[in-house]
C-alpha cells in the first residue's frame, strides 16, 4: 500500500544526506588547503608579501573548515566536530582581528565581533571543561581531549580580556597573539586530520596519542615564537 508519509520521509532523508555530503566536501577541501598553507607559512620566512598572501588563503580555508564543521556537527551530532569547529573559528577569527587591534593599549576599543568571538569561546571553554570532567568521571579518557582544548581556549580568552582592557605588558601584543592563534588553529586542523585518518595509521598506537600529538608537538612552537617576537614594556623602558 502506498504510504505518503514514508515517501516524504525518504525525500527528507535524501536531501539531508546530500546536504551533509556537500558540507563534508567543503569541510575537507578547506581543511586540506588549510593544512598545506599552514605548513608553508610555519616553515617560510615571516612578514613578506608571500607570507601575507598565503596567510589569507590559510585563514579563509580554516574559517571554511571551521564553520562547515559546526554545520556538520548539527546535522550529524558530533561533539568532536563541534569542539574543533568552535576552536578553529575562534583562533582564526581573533588571530586576524588582532592585526586590526594594534592600539588597544592607547584607548582603542574592541568591536562587537571581537567580544562575540571571545564570549563564545568563554562559554564553549567552560562547556568543554565540563564535558571533559564528566567523561573522566565515567572512566572515559577522551575527556582529556575536551579538557585540553577547553583549557587552551580559556587561556586565550584570558589574554583577550587583558588586551581589550589595555593591560598587556607586551608592546606588540597583537603580533604575539596573531602568531599564537594561527598555530592554534593549525593544531585543531591537524588534530582533526590525524583522528579522521587514524584507521590508516599504526593501530598499536592508542587513539589518544593522535588526539593530543599536534598539541604536544606544536605548543612549544607557540611558546618559542611568542618569546622570540614579543617586546615587553620593561625592556623598552630599560632602553
Amino acid at each position: 500500500m502506498f504510504n505518503f508519509a514514508e515517501l516524504i520521509e525518504y525525500f527528507k532523508t535524501s536531501k539531508m544526506d546530500i546536504f551533509f555530503k556537500t558540507f563534508l566536501t567543503i569541510h575537507i577541501m578547506g581543511g586540506v588547503l588549510g593544512l598545506l598553507t599552514g605548513i608553508w607559512n610555519m616553515i617560510a620566512k615571516k612578514g613578506n608579501s608571500k607570507h601575507k598572501t598565503i596567510g589569507k588563503i590559510f585563514s579563509v580555508s580554516m574559517l571554511t573548515a571551521g564553520f562547515s564543521s559546526l554545520i556538520l556537527s548539527v546535522l550529524h551530532p558530533n561533539h568532536f566536530m563541534f569542539m574543533v569547529g568552535v576552536f578553529t573559528v575562534y583562533m582564526v577569527g581573533t588571530g586576524n582581528r588582532y592585526l586590526r587591534l594594534k592600539m588597544l593599549n592607547k584607548n582603542q576599543k574592541p568591536k562587537i565581533i571581537d567580544w562575540t568571538l571571545t564570549l563564545s569561546m568563554l562559554l564553549a571553554g567552560v562547556l568543554f571543561m565540563g564535558l571533559g570532567t564528566l567523561n573522566l568521571l565515567h572512566s572515559n579518557f577522551f575527556g582529556l581531549v575536551f579538557i585540553t582544548f577547553g583549557f587552551l581556549g580559556l587561556l586565550f580568552v584570558r589574554h583577550d580580556f587583558k588586551n581589550y582592557n589595555g593591560k598587556s605588558n607586551i608592546i606588540n601584543y597583537w603580533l604575539s597573539e596573531h602568531l599564537q592563534r594561527m598555530i592554534g588553529a593549525f593544531i585543531a586542523s591537524s588534530t582533526a586530520f590525524l583522528v579522521v585518518n587514524a584507521k590508516y595509521l599504526p593501530n598499536y598506537i592508542p587513539i589518544m596519542v593522535y588526539w593530543l600529538l599536534p598539541t604536544i608537538i606544536l605548543t612549544p612552537l607557540i611558546i618559542k615564537w611568542a618569546r622570540k617576537y614579543e617586546v615587553k614594556k620593561k625592556t623598552m623602558q630599560k632602553k
